[in-house]
């Protein structure tokens, strides 16, 4: 970064302070994850001066030569690896994929069946401070107040009643499988559209390891920043014939030029989610999630749901006696990086909240085992349990910085400069 150390060095010095914390904190924020610099280089290149507004060979810009092979190739790259008719790389983001959808193949005021947000679904699935909300029709389903699990006949007798136009399936906080086809025959039984959102789970549905919603969905959307391990940004994937429909409402629907120097990097994220090395992550993920789940329960802590079959936990404070900001305020000043949640029927405010969520993505691209995982739980039932001791505190602060050394983000060592892990 020497262009920026000689023109803005109190931006420079933020950049490197942000590298700093990255290399010397555990992430288990299950919506982050550490990219391959292959990744950044993409995404920070000179793709992102072009407009390019359209699709190749229909742009309306002149000089998108370049920006037509790059689309073509993460197009190309995309299908194969979901298995997908038609894939639409234009998306700034998951919301953004997701508003597309809606206005695809759905009128303002149509009515739309979706996961609450308190149960684990997404702001956009309709939630009340979406804009979503705003412009459709939405009724939310919940967890099964016993199994924390969905229940799919109450979801089948909601949808009867209900007669929504579309289903909505896909969690930003739950930690169990989906069953995509199950939802899709109660879609059907009302001749509703089933979509998918699977921005958490990405990663692990291309590398195999957990089912795809692909094959039995009218649309799948996701991001690419999550267990997919690639940069921001949001794909679209729909059958064949929902091509046109999709594409015209990200462009000129609800985008203008695409973001070029995103799908760059996108193109770079599915080749590198095709290779083995990436699998292996895939499933050290899955792996580290369930130990860490099982640790969590040895240490008398309640999961939501009991346990995970994804990438991460919910964990229950109530038992403990804390908030999930207290939770995420201790954890942080010993460099262990959570994010508050509310559970289902949380009673405290989603700024307080009364849980935390685990994800295992980022330790695992680090390389981190099912052996570290377990420790690091240690380590946060160890700070958690005694917030006060200041002794506690640093002895957990020391031994977070061991790991770190020990597993660091980027190995000077690897000439393509991945994450150590692969």
């Amino acid at each position: 970064m020497k262009h920026l150390r000689i023109h803005d060095q109190e931006v420079f010095r933020i950049v490197e302070a942000e590298k700093e914390r990255i290399e010397n904190t555990i992430d288990l924020i299950a919506a982050e994850n550490h990219a391959p610099l292959s990744i950044l280089e993409a995404q920070g290149s000179a793709f992102n001066l072009k407009a390019a507004e359209g699709y190749p060979g229909r742009r309306f810009h002149a000089g998108c030569g370049q920006a037509d092979d790059l689309e073509n190739l993460a197009v190309k790259r995309g299908k194969k690896l979901f298995g997908a008719d038609h894939i639409n790389v234009q998306p700034h983001s998951g919301t953004s994929a997701n508003l597309a959808v809606y206005f695809a193949v759905l009128e303002p005021g149509d009515r739309i069946l979706s996961m609450r947000l308190s149960h684990g679904g997404h702001l956009s699935h309709g939630d009340a401070a979406s804009i979503t909300s705003k412009c459709f029709r939405f009724v939310h389903y919940g967890l099964d107040p016993d199994t924390e699990q969905l229940d799919y006949d109450a979801i089948a007798k909601q949808t009867a009643d209900f007669k929504p136009r579309m289903i909505v399936a896909g969690a930003s906080a739950y930690a169990r499988l989906i069953d995509y086809r199950r939802l899709a025959g109660i879609a059907r039984n009302v001749s509703a559209y089933l979509l998918v959102d699977m921005a958490h789970i990405a990663g692990l549905v291309a590398a195999g390891v957990i089912p795809s919603p692909v094959p039995v969905s009218d649309f799948v959307t996701f991001t690419t920043y999550k267990t997919l391990m690639g940069g921001r940004g949001g794909v679209i994937i729909c059958k064949e014939k929902y091509r046109r429909q999709i594409d015209r409402a990200v462009f000129p629907g609800s985008q203008g030029t695409p973001a070029l120097n995103q799908v760059a990097a996108k193109a770079v994220c599915f080749h590198l989610a095709a290779t083995r090395e990436f699998a292996a992550v895939q499933k050290r993920v899955v792996a580290n999630a369930a130990a860490m789940a099982e640790e969590f329960k040895q240490q008398g802590y309640r999961l939501v749901s009991g346990g995970t079959d994804n990438h991460l936990v919910l964990v229950d404070l109530r038992p403990k006696g804390l908030t999930g900001r207290d939770a995420e305020e201790v954890l942080e000043s010993t460099g262990i990086i959570v994010n508050r949640n509310v559970i289902p029927n949380d009673p405290q405010p989603p700024d307080r909240a009364s849980g935390i969520r685990v994800g295992a993505a980022a330790i695992s691209a680090r390389g981190l085992e099912t052996s570290d995982a377990r420790r690091i739980v240690g380590l946060i039932d160890a700070a958690l349990s005694n917030a006060g001791r200041q002794e506690v505190l640093k002895h957990v602060a020391s031994e977070v910085a061991v790991i770190c050394r020990n597993f660091p983000v980027y190995s000077q060592d690897d000439k393509m400069m991945l994450p150590s892990s692969l």
